[in-house]
């Protein structure tokens, strides 16, 4: 097995699909996608695509570090206590452990990713 793992933008495999649990749901009707690609550490460190559709929900991040690489679409996001920001295709950030915020999806969203939990 390879240490170069590629990641597909556009996986050709279905994904796993989901609604936000509903005690995070604050507005919309959501749904996500999931392509997981890798996962490494027992799990503890993963990699793949997300897509979002429009809605707002809690973001909670606990104990697990997530870098984002938006793809497509418009996010905001609101930290709680800090500022709103605003992310669209080609941009990257992190959200580090003990993140507390607000996720809104405007419009779809694609997004690689790479969680790593403590």
């Amino acid at each position: 097995m390879s240490n170069l793992i590629p990641i597909d933008t556009n996986p050709g495999f279905a994904p796993k699909e989901s609604l936000p649990l509903p005690e995070r749901l604050i507005s919309g009707d959501p749904a996500f996608k999931t392509w997981a690609q890798d996962a490494s550490r027992d799990d503890k460190v993963k990699t793949g695509v997300w897509e979002a559709t429009p809605g707002v929900t809690h973001s909670i991040k606990g104990t697990t570090f997530e870098f984002c690489h938006i793809l497509s679409g418009v996010i905001e996001i609101e930290e709680t206590g800090g500022e709103t920001r605003t992310y669209r295709a080609g941009d990257s950030f992190v959200m580090k452990p003990g993140f507390i915020g607000v996720w809104r999806t405007i419009e779809t969203v694609r997004k690689i990713y790479v969680t790593v939990t403590d």
